[in-house]
């Protein structure tokens, strides 16, 4: 949902440091739209894979093995440095790191009680809200507007067709999204290459460890759920940022983030391929306005920005 108008991609920084290891060859043969929808895939079939996995875990176990997991890949692979950083930036990664934990940590408690399509659907509101006030166009009433009505759909004409609670921390994991998209451009900033994200994930990690160990205890060692944790990781984490980079060095920026306003679908996808989670008319209906709302919001959002460089280049003030 964001452009680098708006923030820095911690996706693509990520890959930055992963790319080596897989090289552009074989995955770059698929195209860079096909790489952004692998990602998109991966992202959202790890989610479904991690659906199946809180029967044994438990939800705040998988997001413990999650975050753990790809802390553990991300600091092997960017080997951050330590030393040399103020007192700002280590407070601008650790506020990276909680938000990065509170986000997992509330979509997770979603998806354990209302469908994956839904849910992301819902979660989506919230980088949709940050690029509609960012962009600040009376367009975006029409895009706030149809986002709205989704959401009315969503909840079966009278909000009460999802579980309620299951909603709320879907729409809370929403804002901590936001706000993940704002912090994440701040680390980018302050830290090189990935190696801010490869730090925030270590603190989300040592956040959210003594909760998971708190709720699953001795299960987070069995060797089948330690396999699945890993697996979740991989496909949520490590594979789509660097399917992601692979697809931004040949993609605009706004066609990448249209193309990110397609996951509530192939979450939905995800949830009834692996979950068996059928949508009904209203549903499907209700999905399909939130993702046309958010394509137009990025559309909107990188129009606006095209039309403010070009009136600075005719007015001689760029630069």
């Amino acid at each position: 949902m964001t452009t680098p108008e708006t923030a820095t991609s911690p996706s693509s920084a990520t890959a930055d440091a992963t790319a080596p290891a897989t090289g552009p060859g074989r995955l770059g043969s698929l195209g860079p739209v096909g790489l952004v929808l692998a990602g998109g895939i991966s992202v959202q079939f790890g989610g479904a894979l991690a659906v199946t996995l809180m029967p044994r875990a438990g939800a705040l176990g998988v997001v413990a093995l999650r975050l753990l997991v790809a802390a553990v890949v991300l600091l092997l692979v960017c080997r951050p440095r330590l030393r040399g950083h103020s007192r700002t930036d280590w407070g601008t990664v650790v506020v990276f790191g909680i938000t990065m934990a509170a986000m997992n940590g509330l979509f997770y408690q979603a998806v354990a009680r209302i469908p994956l399509g839904p849910a992301v659907t819902l979660e989506v509101l919230g980088p949709l809200a940050l690029s509609v006030f960012a962009s600040r166009r009376a367009i975006n009433v029409v895009w706030a507007a149809l986002a709205l009505g989704g959401v009315f759909l969503l909840g079966g004409g009278g909000l009460s067709g999802l579980d309620p609670t299951g909603a709320a921390f879907a729409l809370g994991a929403g804002a901590m999204w936001a706000a993940y998209i704002v912090f994440s451009a701040r680390t980018g900033r302050r830290f090189p290459q990935a190696d801010g994200l490869a730090l925030a994930m270590a603190v989300g990690a040592v956040l959210f460890l003594p909760l998971g160990i708190a709720e699953s205890g001795t299960k987070l060692l069995d060797p089948v759920t330690l396999g699945l944790g890993a697996a979740v990781a991989l496909l949520s984490s490590v594979l789509p940022y660097t399917l992601e980079l692979l697809a931004l060095r040949r993609l605009p920026a706004s066609t990448f983030a249209i193309l990110m306003s397609l996951e509530p679908a192939i979450a939905a996808t995800a949830g009834f391929l692996i979950l068996d989670q059928a949508l009904s008319a209203a549903e499907a209906a209700a999905i399909a306005l939130v993702v046309a709302a958010s394509m137009g919001a990025v559309r909107t959002q990188v129009g606006g920005g095209r039309k403010k460089r070009a009136a600075l280049e005719s007015t001689g003030l760029e630069g």
